[in-house]
């Protein structure tokens, strides 16, 4: 069973994070959302956080883990918000269960598959790491460093490192299954039924996650929806620009409250 967090009272909101994340990522989101009167559950995708390791990242598979946690908690139904790999879990979800969806949010990232070397830079690293006997954060940031990893996704990166034993650390992480499954977390949702329920598709402007050549797959499978652009920003539009991008969340989110 997934790990999660949940707070409040009202109409419930799931909020899903993106590769190599955890549930804190969208801390910020989930107090502004709490303010606005919904109950927040946030979650840590499988072998991220404190989920369990060693499970299937199929997109099919993780959605499937988000509908036995709707029915553990006992919801009719719930919003999604899913940022990056959050987000092709949200669409895979709202295209197999349309019925249990009031609203879907989706922070820069499109139904379609993306080229197959977007992470190996990352992936190649992390799994060096992961192998390194008396790892210290240290060690990590001047791996990551080395392989000309940007400062801000070194931080995102870092805070999945948690110390153990002794003054090492370890990976809150489970790269080999990442690896593993890395053909389908980067490929596209699967063909599904179109979900014809509310959809925001919130772009970072300086972001190539989320383009124009999108726009035809996300109105085949998401007919209904809508997109806005937060300026200045690129994938990290929620920590790059929090405010606005929660102002835009919340406010899309708000008329489907019930």
């Amino acid at each position: 069973m997934l790990n999660f967090i949940d707070q409040g009272s009202g109409p419930a909101v799931l909020l899903i994070h993106g590769l190599f994340g955890s549930a804190d990522n969208l801390g910020r989101l989930g107090q502004s959302l709490l303010e606005r009167g919904w109950r927040v559950i946030r979650i840590d995708l499988p072998n991220h956080g404190e989920s369990p390791k060693g499970q299937s990242m199929a997109l099919t598979a993780m959605a499937d883990e988000l509908e036995r946690l709707r029915q553990q908690l006992g919801l009719a139904q719930w919003a999604l918000v899913g940022h990056s790999l959050g987000g092709k879990v949200a669409m895979t979800y709202a295209q197999s269960h349309p019925e249990r969806v009031l609203a879907l949010a989706v922070a820069d990232i499109a139904p379609n598959g993306y080229r197959t070397n977007r992470h190996q830079n990352i992936l190649a690293t992390l799994t060096r790491l992961e192998n390194q006997p008396g790892l210290t954060r240290k060690m990590a940031q001047q791996a990551f460093m080395e392989a000309g990893i940007e400062t801000g996704t070194t931080a995102f990166l870092m805070k999945s490192l948690k110390p153990e034993k002794q003054g090492s650390y370890d990976w809150q992480l489970d790269i080999g299954a990442i690896v593993h499954d890395y053909p389908q977390i980067i490929g596209p949702v699967p063909e599904l039924p179109p979900f014809t329920g509310p959809v925001l598709f919130l772009k970072g402007e300086l972001s190539e996650y989320l383009l124009p050549e999108h726009r035809q797959e996300i109105l085949r499978r998401f007919p209904a929806s809508k997109a806005r652009v937060i300026t200045g920003t690129g994938h990290w539009l929620h920590a790059e620009k929090p405010e606005q991008f929660n102002r835009h969340v919340a406010d899309f989110l708000a008329p489907h409250m019930n």
